[in-house]
């Protein structure tokens, strides 16, 4: 899993509450296992028409949002269904962080899983997030999980409080698999002990 440390980017504002999965990556798109390839049709129902063309007034089709990795959103952002493909799809459009007045708990494991940074913060600084994300292009937020703060482009700092052991594996870009693998000695040894005290099983 790749590491998250710093980043420092293009911030999108998505106001709306109630975003669930559904509308993150909808359902039709659920037939792969592959992580990689669904970024196109994150939000597939919001950014595109039924030909297949681009909604023009959707914030991620316009151009000063094309290469976003911050996403500024509403209350209760991932609720519905517990789809992993949701965060596939929105580390694989590029998003690296998405902060929010709160998050479906599920979705909200689901990210720090693979490799995304979400943060809660307060109704009243997402707004000055938000309105700094409306600037477009021209203003880049600064994400520092060591540091646990969101800078604005104006230079207004919030600090967010994130648990210890989910920011060492993001730190580390350890996800289940990496932090089993992590523990690959022990388990040798383990296997080899088991093995001569228990040579039937």
């Amino acid at each position: 899993m790749e590491k998250f440390t710093k980043i420092t980017g293009i911030a999108a504002p998505m106001p709306q509450i109630n975003i669930d999965t559904d509308m993150i990556i909808p359902k039709q798109f659920l037939k792969t296992i592959k992580r990689s390839g669904l970024g196109v049709n994150l939000f597939d129902e919001m950014r595109y028409n039924s030909d297949g063309s681009e909604k023009p007034d959707f914030v991620l089709n316009k151009p000063a949002y094309r290469k976003t990795e911050v996403l500024v959103a509403g209350d209760n952002f991932g609720c519905g269904s517990s789809r992993e493909h949701a965060p596939w799809a929105i580390k694989d459009f590029g998003i690296r962080c998405v902060i929010a007045p709160g998050f479906a708990d599920i979705f909200f494991n689901n990210c720090f899983k693979n490799g995304i940074l979400p943060i809660t913060l307060p109704q009243e600084q997402i707004d000055v997030l938000m309105k700094d994300a409306e600037k477009g292009a021209n203003a880049r937020m600064t994400v520092d999980l060591e540091a646990q703060t969101v800078t604005t482009s104006d230079g207004e700092v919030f600090p967010f409080a994130v648990d210890a052991f989910k920011k060492h594996c993001l730190l580390e870009g350890l996800d289940d698999i990496g932090l089993t693998l992590a523990k690959a000695t022990e388990i040798a040894s383990f296997e080899t002990k088991a093995a001569v005290q228990r040579p039937w099983v």
